[in-house]
This record gives structure tokens, C-alpha cells and sequence, in this order.
């Protein structure tokens, strides 16, 4: 046992060369006295002795490096960035470990990414740079003796391994780890959507490719294929006919008692709504809707999210608040949750909940002013709270949140949106309105607004209808409108100017190659048919070429229709070359207060051969509250008689004053 230890094999290693289970295997190795050791790394190279709190454990060593004596509360992360796990849960674990410090208690931060701002050596009084598995999670606090463990900011990770820790004794804050594998496990989760009311869509587990067949004949296509084993590549699929079915369950997955596959039914032209919450003992005691731009179908980390929401019906929120209550209550929330539903005709249904930060967290923490990383740490705690603090308070912005790719530097990826999440990062931006705020949002993605030539190809004829409006407005503002074959057809008839561009033309003036590789494209269009289950014969077809053709010649490319009108409504409305900054463009330490001023409606006239005395009185006016003059010019010392006292007058006045001012004449 202890040779396997120093050799670096975990627990659950040993389990499976043994034939025993994990936690067999850890209370043999406790009998034997085998545990490992805290040591400090080495941050000065040896030079001089190293006093740091940057630990590690490991079974190669003699003694702990450091005493025991804090009973810290530990956090756990997130471990290593990748798509679907990024900076948002780092700034959740972050904001957790210096709300715990704030109020007094000794803090253990566990995460083994040294990207990550949880690994500063100064933002916990321990940090751990080890693995969040189990085994070492285990180690850590029967070592630390710690108070406790926060599982809920490090993602999904930490999420696993609850109620592990639970069975073993651990004290966990927050939501009981029973009840977070009654959101985890699809099983108990719809049938407790069943028993409190909450409406969900239909699904079923299924072992056999007949059964699967059966299920999607009765509830109706199209639906989301969900495989427990994968190969090739492939995953979740929205699949829209029997054809396409066979061919996905032969060719990608296998499907077997061992491998299942659960197939959902999928609500086209649904509205995707996220609720990142706070509870309390199962009460919410704050609660944040976004709304995606994009249709339900988008994996919500690929999504455009709007906060607080713009175009979603009274009657709609107030069922996702009661569904929202509703949820919290049945699993005894106490901490973060997060719920993803979808929406039609005021109709609401729950795809998935998720009883910890979720990664919008820190996007709807800023833009509604209340950090609800620091509201749920006090509730977990015990500490007091006061719920919804930004009650009664209206914002004066819109925030949106739009997501970064990296397709540039994934070779033949095909930069589609479909339900597996794709994007490595994500960009939000605050303005006027959700156009203002999009634009900004996507410019500072790195996205080029175009100047004068845009290429559509739009697939099927039911989103060439509803670009049309779009397209009308683009040619209205002046700009040229290039097509692909169906798509020039189709703006033509309309009435539009368009220049036709051949995929396959090997005329240069026609030639789509020739204009993509030359950059003379400004802005790609691109909405391919439904996101089928991709063959690989999809990889070859003339879309997915001209997709790729424009990232690897760095042209600007939107493949969803609902980023596309928002896109084209936007810089109809704001033009970026006239953009200025203003207040709610940026959020600082300082606050600007507008206080109401007074006017003057009659302020006598100074001698304007002067322009210190007009500064002198205006000065004195400001230091009286008065933030705007009404002057008249003809007074005992001047008299504005022609348009050459007039003019005169304006010269001195300019830059000189220390109010508004104008002149009744």
C-alpha cells in the first residue's frame, strides 16, 4: 500500500487493480497509518527557508511543513479552464473566500490551476494546489480539522464529489448534498417537478433502438439526444426525422443496456430563460431572469444573454418566479441555484437546475449591483442577510453578455451553435438598450462592424422570410448586398439589389472563394438548414466550406438568425465611429451623484468686453446652486443691439463659464 502511495496511485487506482471500492481501500490505508504529508512550495528557489501558505500534499516526505490550528473553512474551485468551466466559477470562489474572510473566518482555498485568481498566495490564508477528487478533499479536512467545506462555486466539479463527502461525515454549508442529487439525478428531479406542479418536457431513458424510435413517433419530432457513451466525437443532437435517428444511434452512439441514450422533446422556436437565485432554508431571497437572444437549442454558455430581460411577457417572469420559489422550497436551497427554462406562448417548462453558481453569476452580480456570490456565502454561513437589498431600484441600463470563440484556432471545426457549448470565454458590455449594449459587447470580442459589403446565405425559406426585414434595412443604409444562389433569388424578388456569388464559380467576379480569401466581404451571413445530425458528408458540403473559409480569412461570420436581426437592428441604430463614453459605460470605486439644480430665469448681464467677469459670475452662481443662467444681454453696462455684439458676446462667453447658460434676447 505505502509503495503504491509513493509511486503517486490514488485510492480509487488501487480500488480497481484490487478489486475493492475507493472507500475500501481508504479506511485500509488509515488502519496502516498511511497518510500523507503538507509541505509548502518552494517559491524562492531555495535561496532562503520559505514561509508561504502555497501547499501541497504528497506521500514523499516526513513531516507536515506547517501546523494545524486554523479549523478554516474551505472553498473548493473549479480546477482547470476549459470549454464549459472558466473564469466565472474563479471569480465565484474568489468573492466566497473574501466574504468569509470579511467576517472573520480562516479560509482554505483548494484549486490546482495557477491561472486562476483563487491561486494568488494572498487571497486565502491556505491554498491547496492539488487535485478536487474525493481522496484529497478528504485528506485536506481531516488534516485541517476545517470547520467545514463550500462546495457550490468551483462548478461541477466540486458538485460530484457531495454526496461522497456527505457520507463520510463532512460538515458541507449550504444545500443538504441529498437534496443536490435530487436536482443532479434526472430521475428524482422529474418527479419532483411532477409532485410540486412545474411543468418539463418529455423525456425518457432508453436501452434499445426500436424503444427509441417508439418514444419519438409519440411525442413527435424534433428531439434532443442525449448519449451516456459516445464515440467519434458526438454528442448531444437535436435530431428531426426517423432517417436521421437511425443514422445517429447506428453510426455515433451505442446504445445498450450499459449505454443508454435519454432522448428530450425539443420545442422549436422556444425562448431560453435562465434565474440565477439565493435561498434561504428553501426561501429565495434574491433572484435574477436573463433571457438568451438565441432560441432554446443553444447551449447556454454559447448563448447571448440579456439582463435584466427585454422582450419576455409579465405573465411569463411571473411563472418563472413562482416555478423558481417552487423549486427552491422543494429542494431546501440554502445558497446558490441556478435554473435554465424554456418558453412559448406563456407557457414554461424547466430544462435543467443546478443547485450551485452557475457561470452567469458574476455577469447578472454587476449588472444589477448586488454580488450574489457574497449574499449566498452569508446565507450558507448563517450570517445575516437582508433579501432583494436592490429592491425598488431601477436600472438605467441594459447589460448583455455575448460569448468569445476560439474556431480560429480549432482547424475544421464547423462554427455552428448547437447544444454542446463551443465558446472559450465571453464579453459583456452595458448600454442604453440591448442594442447599444450588444454592439459594444461584440466589438470588444474582437468582432469587426462591416463598412459597406455583406454576404447572406440563409437555408431554409421560413428564416429567408424573417431575415427579409433585416436585409431591407442593411441595403436602406447603404450597404452592398451580396448572396449565395437560393438566397440572391429570394432577395431579388423583393426588390433589393443584390450581386450573386457561386460557391463553385470559377469566374473571379462570381467566385464566393475569391471574395471571402480577398477580403472583400466585410460581414458572413451564414444560417445554415437545422443543425441535423452532422455526417460527416456535412464536413464536405458547400456551408460548411464557406463557413470555414471565413474564419481561417478572418471574416466577421454570425450563423444564428436571432444575432443576426439583433446585429443588423443595432448598428442601424448606434453608429461606432460616434460611440462616446459615458456613465453606465463603466463601473468604478467612485460614485457620481446628479443633484437637482436650480435655474435662473432672469440674471442681469455683465460687461462682455470681459470674459473674467462672466467666468467670475458664473462661478458664484454655481457655488449657489445654480446649475443654468438665463441672461439677458442688454444691461446698464452692455447692450446686445446688432449681430455683431451678438457674435462678439458668443467669442467671450465660450469656455468660459461654469454653468449652462443661454441667452434671452
Amino acid at each position: 500500500m505505502k509503495r503504491a502511495k509513493l509511486l503517486g496511485f490514488s485510492d480509487r487506482a488501487i480500488a480497481k487493480f484490487t478489486g475493492r471500492n475507493e472507500l475500501q481501500v481508504r479506511n485500509r490505508r488509515l488502519e496502516l497509518n498511511i497518510t500523507p504529508f503538507v509541505k509548502q512550495i518552494d517559491t524562492v528557489a531555495a535561496e532562503f527557508p520559505a514561509y508561504t501558505n502555497y501547499l501541497y500534499m504528497t506521500y514523499n516526505a516526513s513531516e507536515n511543513d506547517v501546523d494545524f490550528e486554523d479549523h478554516g473553512v474551505m472553498v473548493m474551485g473549479s480546477g482547470v479552464y476549459r470549454i464549459g468551466s472558466s473564469v466565472e466559477f474563479d471569480w465565484c470562489a474568489v468573492r466566497a473566500i473574501r466574504t468569509l474572510r470579511q467576517n472573520g473566518f480562516k479560509t482554505v482555498m483548494v484549486n490546482y490551476n495557477p491561472e486562476t485568481v483563487s491561486t494568488d498566495y494572498d487571497e486565502a490564508d491556505r491554498l491547496y494546489f492539488t487535485n478536487i477528487t474525493l481522496e484529497r478533499v478528504m485528506d485536506i479536512y481531516e488534516i485541517e480539522k476545517s470547520q467545514g467545506v463550500i462546495l457550490s462555486m468551483g462548478g461541477q466539479a466540486p458538485n460530484n464529489i457531495a454526496l461522497g463527502l456527505h457520507r463520510q461525515k463532512v460538515k458541507i454549508y449550504g444545500t443538504n448534498p441529498e437534496n443536490i442529487d435530487g436536482a443532479e439525478n434526472r430521475y428524482k428531479f422529474s418527479r419532483m417537478l411532477d409532485q410540486i406542479g412545474v411543468d418539463q418536457p418529455s423525456w425518457k431513458e432508453l436501452t434499445k433502438i426500436e424503444e427509441a424510435e417508439a418514444f419519438c413517433e409519440e411525442v413527435g419530432y424534433p428531439v434532443l439526444v442525449r448519449p451516456s457513451y459516445v464515440l467519434s466525437g458526438a454528442a448531444m443532437n437535436v435530431v428531426f426525422s426517423k432517417d436521421d435517428l437511425s443514422n445517429y444511434l447506428q453510426q455515433a452512439v451505442t446504445v445498450s443496456r450499459e449505454h443508454p441514450v435519454v432522448i428530450t422533446k425539443y420545442i422549436e422556436e422556444a425562448k431560453e430563460i435562465d434565474v440565477d437565485a439565493v435561498a434561504l432554508d428553501g426561501k429565495v431571497i434574491m433572484h435574477c431572469i436573463s433571457e438568451h437572444v438565441e432560441n432554446a437549442g443553444v447551449h447556454s454558455g454559447d448563448a447571448t444573454l440579456v439582463q435584466p430581460p427585454q422582450d419576455l411577457d409579465p405573465v411569463t417572469v411571473r411563472k418563472i418566479e413562482e416555478a423558481t420559489a417552487k423549486i427552491g422550497k422543494a429542494l431546501a436551497v440554502t445558497g446558490p441555484y441556478n435554473i435554465q427554462f424554456m418558453a412559448k406562448n406563456n407557457e414554461i417548462k424547466v430544462i435543467e437546475c443546478n443547485v450551485r453558481a452557475a457561470r452567469s453569476f458574476p455577469f447578472v452580480s454587476k449588472v444589477t449591483g448586488v454580488d450574489l456570490i457574497e449574499l449566498a456565502t452569508k446565507a450558507m454561513m448563517g450570517l445575516p442577510v437582508v433579501p432583494y437589498p436592490n429592491q425598488g431600484k431601477k436600472l438605467n441600463y441594459v447589460g448583455v453578455k455575448v460569448p468569445q470563440f476560439s474556431f480560429s484556432r480549432l482547424l475544421g471545426a464547423d462554427p455552428v451553435l448547437g447544444v454542446e457549448m463551443a465558446s472559450t470565454g465571453e464579453v459583456a458590455a452595458f448600454g442604453r438598450d440591448k442594442y447599444d449594449a450588444y454592439l459594444k459587447a461584440l466589438v470588444a470580442t474582437g468582432f469587426r462592424v462591416p463598412k459597406q459589403n455583406i454576404l447572406f446565405s440563409i437555408g431554409s425559406f421560413k428564416e429567408k422570410q424573417e431575415m427579409l426585414p433585416s436585409i431591407k434595412l442593411l441595403h436602406q443604409m447603404g450597404f452592398k448586398i451580396f448572396a449565395t444562389s437560393g438566397t440572391a433569388d429570394f432577395i431579388q424578388e423583393h426588390n433589393i439589389p443584390v450581386k450573386f456569388l457561386d460557391a463553385d464559380s470559377q469566374v473571379e467576379e462570381y467566385s464566393l472563394q475569391q471574395y471571402l480569401a480577398n477580403n472583400l466581404i466585410d460581414l458572413y451571413i451564414n444560417l445554415p438548414s437545422k443543425n441535423r445530425y452532422r455526417r460527416p458528408a456535412s464536413y464536405v458540403s458547400a456551408g460548411y466550406k464557406s463557413r470555414r473559409m471565413a474564419i481561417d480569412y478572418s471574416v466577421p461570420l454570425v450563423t444564428n438568425i436571432k444575432c443576426a436581426k439583433m446585429f443588423a437592428e443595432a448598428i442601424a441604430r448606434y453608429n461606432p465611429q460616434k460611440w462616446e463614453i459615458a456613465n453606465l459605460d463603466y463601473i468604478s470605486s467612485h460614485q457620481t451623484v446628479v443633484l437637482p439644480g436650480l435655474v435662473s430665469i432672469d440674471s442681469l448681464a455683465v460687461n462682455f468686453n470681459h470674459s473674467d467677469r462672466f467666468r467670475a459670475a458664473t462661478r458664484a452662481a454655481a457655488s449657489g446652486g445654480f446649475t443654468t443662467l438665463v441672461v439677458n444681454p442688454n444691461g446698464p453696462e452692455f447692450s446686445a443691439s446688432d449681430d455683431h455684439t451678438l457674435a462678439m458676446i458668443k467669442t467671450t462667453t465660450s469656455g468660459n463659464a461654469y454653468v449652462d447658460y443661454e441667452f434671452g434676447v
